[in-house]
């Protein structure tokens, strides 16, 4: 009977020991979720006012983008 409990024992331990590091991976993801959250938001910041500053520039690079992807999309 003691061995049995020694393996549950083990066995408890080794399932907190789990249990802790997934919450230390989420609690790590979380915050590199709002991280990654606030870079987008820097560079959608960033790219609005490069548009509202160069319109005609941010054509001409949407439609050099738009005609790279073509390209290299089409499988010819």
């Amino acid at each position: 009977m003691q061995t049995f409990d020694n393996a549950v024992n083990s066995a408890h331990e080794a399932v907190d020991k789990i249990s802790a590091a997934t919450n230390q991976a989420a609690e790590a993801l979380g915050e590199k979720g709002h991280q990654l959250k606030n870079a987008e938001k820097r560079m959608m910041e960033s790219c609005s006012g490069y548009i509202r500053d160069n319109p005609i520039s941010s054509i001409g690079i949407a439609v050099a983008a738009g005609f790279l992807l073509s390209r290299l999309l089409s499988g010819r």
